[in-house]
């Protein structure tokens, strides 16, 4: 599987869909394959897959395999911004050999903002099923560095980059969940002041705005998310605090995709899988949801 090869589905209606391999030693060229042969690939779109699969490994990243990673996502976004791509797919990447090839590096989401000119916080890190939907205030950093980058604008920023992205779902009047920070939502300060100091103006001012949107704490919110149906969304402050439950219910099928950029990007939720690569049993599921969703926010964009 090569840079310029074209996956056709039926007639095409839209500019092709990029879709990188992300690291060719990894799982990246075989969920790709797997995805773009299955049933379930929608029609009326064509897929052009960047980078190539040959001369690796598979398993043992090199520099010369993020080399192939980094053209292609270079590839990628120049030709949704150039608009001869319609939306870019990204296979997953192994962010440390990737550092080495383009140092300061952490991860595809601030690599689209930094590509679209833009400031890293512009893009927001949204994580999607049917089962669970989850925002992030803060990306790729360590829980210290994101507790002080989180302020009240941010997470309404959050919030209305949401809301915008689950009405493009066709959901009428979304409603959100904002995950509180500290043990049972800080007991009045007892464990911290980040609820008064960022939940509580966050909520006030999403509320002005229009948002139906509820505070909860974080070891009870997933379980009405989940379990109970209460939000269709849950913004939360750091990484781990989202990915931990959204993996737990939808690590085979989940999509991580990436919003506030003026461009359509989205992933699968997981790894490169070095364990997996090149014994042919990779799960393609997230890859082919990623695809999927790709393809129907490049429909709802027309």
């Amino acid at each position: 599987m090569a840079t310029g090869r074209i996956k056709s589905a039926a007639r095409a209606d839209f500019a092709p869909i990029a879709i990188t391999l992300g690291d060719p030693a990894g799982i990246g060229p075989e969920v790709v394959g797997k995805a773009l042969r299955d049933s379930l690939l929608p029609r009326g779109f064509q897929f052009e897959v960047l980078g190539n699969a040959t001369g690796h490994t598979p398993g043992r990243p090199t520099l010369k395999s993020a080399r192939v990673a980094w053209r292609a996502l270079n590839q990628a976004v120049e030709g949704c911004r150039s608009g001869r791509f319609s939306a870019m797919v990204t296979g997953p990447v192994q962010k440390e050999t990737l550092a080495k090839v383009s140092p300061g590096f952490v991860g595809q989401t601030e690599f689209l903002a930094r590509a679209c000119a833009l400031p890293d916080d512009t893009a927001v890190m949204v994580l999607t099923d049917p089962k669970l939907t989850v925002a992030l205030g803060t990306n790729h950093c360590s829980l210290r560095d994101a507790l002080q980058r989180l302020t009240p604008e941010r997470l309404v920023y959050v919030a209305t980059i949401t809301d915008c992205f689950l009405r493009q779902l066709g959901i009428a009047k979304p409603r959100l969940g904002l995950a509180q920070i500290n043990p049972h939502g800080g007991e009045n300060g007892l464990f911290g002041d980040e609820e008064a100091r960022l939940i509580a103006p966050a909520l006030g001012q999403s509320k002005k705005l229009g948002f139906v949107i509820e505070a909860a704490p974080a070891d009870t919110i997933f379980h009405r998310a989940v379990r109970k149906k209460a939000f269709d969304a849950v913004i939360c402050a750091y990484h781990d605090q989202a990915l931990i439950p959204f993996k737990l219910v939808a690590f085979e099928t989940g999509v991580n995709v990436t919003l506030g950029l003026p461009i359509i990007r989205t992933s699968p939720d997981h790894g490169t899988a070095l364990d997996l690569a090149g014994r042919g049993v990779a799960d393609h599921r997230s890859m082919l949801a990623a695809i999927r969703l790709a393809c129907r926010l490049v429909r709802g964009a027309r």
